[in-house]
This record gives structure tokens, C-alpha cells and sequence, in this order.
């Protein structure tokens, strides 16, 4: 019986772009990579910033959302529990841990502006644009002494 193993892709050009520090780094485990995780699409729009993140396999109450000094922090986690130790994985592309990104939106944007939705995996973030408000010029009396 044949295992099949996924292999890594190799081109036609990889015996001239060898790395002195591949024999080294061999023996190493490579490191996790999770490039779909909290893919952001941020678009503007006429009232504000609409931010669109993708969590997949995150729960709504894994998600939060926080403002602190004008820099909006999107932070998710996850665990695998209950997993049976029955076979050695070859390979694991599931995420376990927690990841968060932070987008600067304003000093003058406060938590109430701010409207998240969680839905099949995505979050959802409307952003109201702050318009400066004119300041009315207010009339003074100077007191003449005298």
C-alpha cells in the first residue's frame, strides 16, 4: 500500500536558486504559515470606512473588537478540543491560537460610531466618517477700564 504525501512545488530554476542556509534549516520544522488568515478588504465609502475581515472557523464569541486611541484592535481565537490522538498527522493546515490586527481610524472616532456584524464567518465594520463641525465664532465683550 502507497501514501500519498502532498509534496512542495518545485520549478525548473531551484538548483540555481539554492540558499547556502537550506542544508542548515533541513532538519528545522517549517514554520506555520496562514496566509488566509484575516484577509481585510477596507473600502471608503460616503459615510465612512467599511472594513470586511474573514474568519473562518472563528465563533462570535471568539471575535472582539476594541478601540483605544484611535486605533481600532480586531483580535480572534480558536482551539481544537476534543481531538483523539489516534494516527500522527503528515500535515495540519488547521489554525489553533489567536491572531488580531489593528487599523488606525481616528482619534476623534468613539466606540458608540462604531457598527460590527458577524455573519458565516466574516465581521463586518462600519466606520462613520467624522465631519468637523465649523466653529461658531462667539461674540466678546472687552471690558473697558477706566
Amino acid at each position: 500500500m502507497t501514501m500519498l504525501v502532498p509534496r512542495r512545488h518545485r520549478s525548473l530554476f531551484d538548483p540555481f536558486m539554492n540558499d547556502p542556509f537550506d542544508a542548515f534549516f533541513s532538519n528545522m520544522p517549517a514554520p506555520q504559515a496562514t496566509p488566509n488568515l484575516m484577509r481585510t478588504d477596507i473600502k471608503e465609502t460616503e459615510d465612512g470606512i467599511e472594513i470586511v475581515i474573514d474568519l473562518p472557523g472563528f465563533d462570535k464569541e471568539n471575535v472582539a473588537a476594541e478601540l483605544k486611541d484611535g486605533v481600532l484592535k480586531v483580535s480572534a481565537k480558536t482551539s481544537t478540543e476534543n481531538e483523539e490522538n489516534t494516527g500522527t498527522y503528515l500535515r495540519r493546515e488547521r489554525f489553533s491560537g489567536q491572531c488580531s490586527r489593528q487599523f488606525f481610524v481616528g482619534e476623534d472616532i468613539e466606540e458608540a460610531d462604531i457598527k460590527a456584524k458577524f455573519d458565516n464567518g466574516t465581521l463586518q465594520i462600519s466606520v462613520p466618517k467624522k465631519v468637523e463641525q465649523p466653529k461658531l465664532e462667539e461674540s466678546r465683550t472687552i471690558a473697558i477700564e477706566g
